[in-house]
């Protein structure tokens, strides 16, 4: 990571990870205010750049510059001059040319993000919101703060520093080929030392998983009762193309984690999905609202850890990892 862009989880390393929670934690204090603003940003302007649906990473990130005083801008593709023709690279210089000093990108193509980095001649920084079926950076930033706070809530106290994860097992379920959160939590989650397991059907595993940290397996009854996660992926529908699975149905019976299911999994195991939630599909209702689920508190979480990654790119000077 060049200290400017925020473009992958493995630019940061277990340093630079850690920097990010524990700088979380003092902005997450910050929300609980009567009014949760510090000036941290005046002066700077954020551009959210969406070219692709979202409702929880845009809100969470146009917020968390919000609380840091930033002047943010949104930017609508559908209603932009790349509806007259105007190319993906002039879009963004002209974006550039009016003095911004970060774009906030998700794009649907993997590597939008570094090639907008790419074509910036200023100081501007890049923050990935989510590329194709590449990479998710903040999604598990947050993933990991939650987990800490939740454990450290639960058991008083956690493995400290890089190892903060050590002896946790962490099961990925569902959708690996086509979801950019199983990369980004991958890499995050064994950098601070989890073990993790990818759980799916032949189907949704990528072609190859040479060099990821990851364990796999195709039957979910038997990694459940081992796990102290249970992490559940969307189906990406969106970026399907052909028959992955014979139906949903038979997908949810065998993949989905069901209230019947959920009872093989110890009593402090915990239930994440990174959302939307499909519910009775990839996560029956009643075991997303129980207590082992942190779905809410990942969402909440989200604003925090935006804030420290802003402030970290923008506002120190310093660089995220080594």
């Amino acid at each position: 990571m060049s200290g400017r862009h925020l473009l992958g989880v493995r630019d940061l390393g277990a340093e630079g990870i850690g920097e990010v929670l524990r700088l979380a934690e003092t902005f997450e204090e910050v929300g609980r205010r009567p009014i949760p603003r510090v000036p941290a940003l005046r002066g700077k302007t954020v551009v959210s750049a969406f070219f692709e649906d979202s409702t929880r990473t845009r809100l969470s990130f146009e917020l968390a510059a919000k609380r840091l005083s930033a002047d943010v801008s949104t930017f609508s593709s559908s209603s932009s001059s790349l509806n007259k023709g105007e190319s993906l690279r002039d879009t963004v210089l002209t974006i550039e040319a009016m003095g911004v000093d970060a774009f906030v990108v998700r794009h649907a193509c993997a590597g939008v993000p570094a090639q907008v980095a790419g074509w910036l001649s200023g100081d501007a920084s890049v923050l990935n919101a989510g590329d194709g079926a590449h990479e998710h950076p903040t999604q598990a930033l947050l993933d990991c703060f939650t987990l800490v706070r939740e454990r450290r809530r639960r058991f008083g106290t956690v493995a400290a520093g890089e190892a903060v994860f050590a002896g946790l097992q962490v099961a990925i379920v569902g959708d690996i080929r086509h979801s950019r959160v199983a990369r980004s939590c991958l890499f995050a989650f064994t950098a601070l030392g989890a073990s993790v397991t990818f759980v799916a059907p032949p189907t949704l595993l990528p072609p190859s998983l040479d060099g990821w940290p990851a364990e796999v397996s195709h039957d979910l009854d038997d990694v459940l009762p081992k796990c102290d996660v249970a992490y559940l992926l969307r189906l990406q529908n969106e970026r399907m193309e052909g028959q992955y699975l014979p139906s949903l149905r038979e997908y949810t019976a065998t993949y989905g984690l069901t209230a019947e299911r959920a009872r093989l999994l110890g009593p402090s195991a915990l239930v994440m999905h990174p959302g939307p939630i499909r519910r009775g599909v990839e996560l029956a209702a009643e075991v997303a609202d129980g207590p082992a689920s942190l779905v809410t508190s990942q969402v909440a979480s989200g604003v925090a850890v935006r804030m420290a990654v802003l402030y970290l790119l923008l506002g120190s000077g310093a660089p995220i990892g080594a």
